[in-house]
């Protein structure tokens, strides 16, 4: 395995996921986009091309149906990743506000920017 791969890596469903979470990240953290569902031979393309089974991976998909769909589908394959969920009321990981999202992956021990560990919405606007 080259230096250069991160060994936890995040799975989510769409680019605003990817970007909402990378903003409340401190560390550049390598993060799948699944653009949805997958086929079978999608997921088992992104297992060898991320080399999934020899890493940390965090599932982080929406609370709807495709978002259970799909989370169900990863677990099947990756049977070692960790689930992170977001409080259903919010149903998708773009719509979670930042603070919400910073304390779920600050729980999974990814470090996040202190700013929006507050719990306000007010601290996190900026």
């Amino acid at each position: 395995m080259e230096m250069e791969t991160l060994q936890q890596v995040l799975i989510v469903e769409g680019k605003q996921d990817r970007k909402k979470i990378e903003k409340v990240l401190a560390n550049k953290e390598e993060i799948i986009c699944t653009y949805g569902t997958l086929s079978a031979f999608a997921l088992d393309e992104l297992i060898d091309e991320y080399m999934l089974f020899d890493r940390d991976v965090f599932i982080f998909t929406d609370t709807d149906d495709p978002g259970k769909k799909l989370r169900k589908l990863l677990n099947q394959e990756l049977s070692h990743a960790e689930n992170l969920f977001i409080d259903p009321k919010y149903r998708q990981v773009e719509d979670t506000p930042e603070h919400v999202l910073a304390s779920i992956l600050q729980s999974a021990n990814f470090n996040v920017k202190t700013n929006y560990l507050k719990g306000s919405e007010r601290d996190a606007r900026n």
